[in-house]
């Protein structure tokens, strides 16, 4: 009997063991590559001060179209597109500079004078270039890989990883809940600022109300998943549970944590020990193999991969705030304004090359055969893959943070807050700023429109040319919603 349509969509996403680490960075060191070509054109040429269709073209085809390709038509060759982006970035970079958005900077009289001044009128939490773009980017290639996977022309190496190994949307994962750990250091350090302390049901009520609409569309995908008969891979979070499940439990645990001093060594200390020792019950008890093997008998049991990767994710969500803490703050200058841009640019591009080299270390000393000898596993969410996410995520935010210097460093002297943020926003990229914004709510209609076009797509069958086609028009139309909810200052909270 031949096999039903859902079946062998289930089968092509199903039993994979991913690629290695190397390529994996190859793939996603494209994203910093375009921007690197992005900032190019802005700081030597002024490209995108007048933000025409070309300008917003060219924006779409560096930032998401790149991307596209990085995971479809170069997979094999990521690193030939990575020189493409780099080597006229660099010319550019060479090349006599015909931009007039370069501020002046302050006179070196007074210093000290400046200093005090920009104490007081700047924003202690400013926006940082570097960070939309890392976000934004990371969005990207999320929305492309959740539709793109389900087509011939993106790479089953990729996709998914059964149990054991990695791959592209393994980090796509635990890059989205990084990044959601490493904002929600924001509302801590305003606390802190204001010197306001709240108390535990304070913060699980702030909580609840990030965690509330989250639930929501995790129930709507839930019954819709199984209302519509759609494909799935239960493997991967279990029967019922979903990715949006694992989200609206997040808040929730961060809160249940404020019992714990908010400083960055304890919560560091807090998210490797919770690791590990979900790591020695997974060794210790028969943990690993009733996840892996159980039978699917009750909650519990049909849900095994996603209430007990939990612990994993949260500990991923703690060494992401860990970092927004340590990065988000305004630094201290230490002598004039007008050593702030370079100076604060690179201590904050040194400690982020830190973190990446410590969670690497320790992620070394897991893998490695002499040592540990633990294996990658997004489905536990175990210890190896939570120091792999942290040390990819700290390596990408250290190269968009080397690109803002590179290209920036010199229009990065502000004495006030207005002046701040036409510099961030002359150093940023709209598009990616547009899926920054609403990223939640950009996920979301992704996440729609890829339940439509499978519902209406054999995707298994469609060629590479139109398979491009349908992926290039899905990315446009999420860039156009995002860009024209960005243009009109609208922010939607999920």
């Amino acid at each position: 009997m031949a096999q039903s349509y859902k079946s062998l969509k289930e089968d092509f996403v199903s039993n994979l063991s991913g690629g290695s680490i190397w390529e994996i960075n190859l793939v996603t060191a494209v994203a910093p590559s375009a921007v690197l070509l992005w900032s190019a054109l802005q700081a030597r040429r002024d490209f995108f001060i007048r933000y025409d269709y070309a300008a917003l073209t060219t924006d779409f085809l560096l930032n998401v179209g790149a991307i596209l390709a990085a995971v479809t038509i170069y997979s094999s060759t990521p690193l030939v597109l990575n020189i493409f982006l780099v080597l006229p970035a660099l010319c550019l970079y060479l090349l006599p500079s015909t931009s007039r958005s370069r501020q002046k900077r302050p006179s070196h009289t007074n210093g000290h004078l400046e200093k005090d001044k920009a104490k007081t009128l700047l924003d202690p939490l400013p926006e940082r270039p570097y960070i939309t773009h890392y976000r934004g980017s990371m969005m990207v290639v999320t929305c492309v890989a959740i539709l793109a996977v389900d087509f011939k022309v993106f790479p089953r190496r990729y996709a998914k990883v059964e149990t054991w190994g990695t791959s592209l949307m393994d980090m796509g994962v635990g890059s989205f809940v990084f990044s959601a750990g490493l904002i929600s250091a924001r509302p801590i350090l305003k606390a802190r600022m204001n010197d306001s302390v709240s108390t535990v049901s304070a913060s699980l009520k702030a909580a609840a109300r990030h965690s509330l609409p989250l639930l929501a569309l995790g129930l709507i995908r839930l019954y819709s998943v199984k209302g519509l008969d759609y494909a799935e891979h239960v493997s991967e979070y279990g029967v019922h549970w979903n990715f949006f499940f694992t989200l609206a439990a997040l808040p929730l645990s961060g809160a249940l944590l404020h019992l714990l001093p908010q400083r960055l060594s304890t919560i560091h200390l807090f998210a490797l020990l919770m690791s590990g020792v979900y790591e020695a019950f997974l060794h210790f008890t028969p943990l690993k193999a009733y996840i892996l093997t159980a039978t699917r008998d009750g909650f519990l049991g049909q849900n095994r991969e996603g209430i007990f990767s939990l612990s994993g994710y949260v500990s991923i969500f703690l060494m992401g705030q860990v970092i927004g803490l340590d990065i988000l703050p305004r630094q201290k200058i230490a002598s004039s304004i007008t050593m702030a841009g370079t100076r604060v640019q690179l201590q904050t591009l040194t400690r982020l090359l830190f973190w990446a080299a410590w969670f690497s270390l320790l992620l070394f000393l897991a893998t490695s055969y002499k040592v540990l000898g633990l294996h990658v596993s997004r489905r536990l969410a175990n210890l190896p893959y939570v120091l792999w996410v942290s040390a990819f995520n700290c390596a990408q935010l250290a190269l968009f943070c080397a690109v803002e210097r590179m290209m920036f460093s010199g229009s990065g002297i502000n004495t006030d807050k207005a002046a701040e943020a036409r510099r961030s926003e002359y150093a940023t990229s709209s598009v990616l700023g547009a899926y920054n914004k609403n990223g939640l709510a950009i996920f979301l209609l992704a996440n729609l429109l890829t339940g439509a076009v499978n519902m209406t797509t054999d995707t298994l069958r469609t060629s590479s040319a139109r398979a491009m086609a349908t992926l290039f028009a899905y990315m446009g139309t999420l860039t156009l919603v995002a860009t024209i909810l960005q243009q009109r200052k609208m922010s939607i909270k999920l």
